[in-house]
């Protein structure tokens, strides 16, 4: 699915972007409900990138990556913890690119997002390469979701993954 985001275009950074877990739900512009083999998860776009929450056998999860004023959690390159019962990755990468290169990884990103049934692409006013993109699946046990932060003013697109689920058996 993809939505304009009524609200105005401000000009963050990608080095603006904060990571957090356990947040509670905050004000979304635009919203996309999944039912992933049992699993339900909430997409979301905020006004400054996006929020995750996850539901699961009376478990929760949620996820923010955003411009939070006042927050002392800088976006991390690696997490790698507990939730609960649930293992939880997450990473995270900055890609910076000419002009030209953007917009081409731009349309290609949100052509791939709004055609498909578990993707939620959103783009600011002002600037048709200024977009949140969020794709979810569910793969072997657990639920993952890439996301795309896109900040054309500075040719850099943000690139985030995460997995969360039962923890994982070793092998030998």
């Amino acid at each position: 699915m993809l939505t304009t985001l009524k609200t105005s275009y401000t000009d963050t950074r990608a080095s603006d972007l904060a990571w957090a877990l356990g947040r509670e739900p905050l004000p979304a512009l635009a919203v996309l409900d999944l039912e992933l083999s049992g699993a339900k998860l909430q997409l979301r776009l905020l006004g400054a990138s996006h929020q995750v929450l996850l539901e699961e056998e009376g478990r929760h999860c949620s996820e923010t990556v955003a411009c939070m004023p006042g927050s002392s959690t800088p976006l991390p390159l690696g997490v790698s913890k507990r939730v609960g019962e649930w293992e939880y990755e997450f990473a995270a990468c900055v890609e910076t690119m000419s002009q030209g290169s953007f917009a081409g990884r731009a349309q290609e990103l949100l052509a791939l997002v709004a055609d498909h049934p578990n993707g939620l692409a959103g783009t600011f006013p002002g600037s048709p390469y200024a977009f949140t993109a969020m794709l979810a699946q569910r793969h072997e046990g657990q639920v993952r979701w890439r996301t795309w932060h896109a900040y054309p003013q500075e040719g850099q697109l943000v690139v985030t993954r995460t997995r969360i689920g039962a923890r994982m058996p070793a092998t030998l």
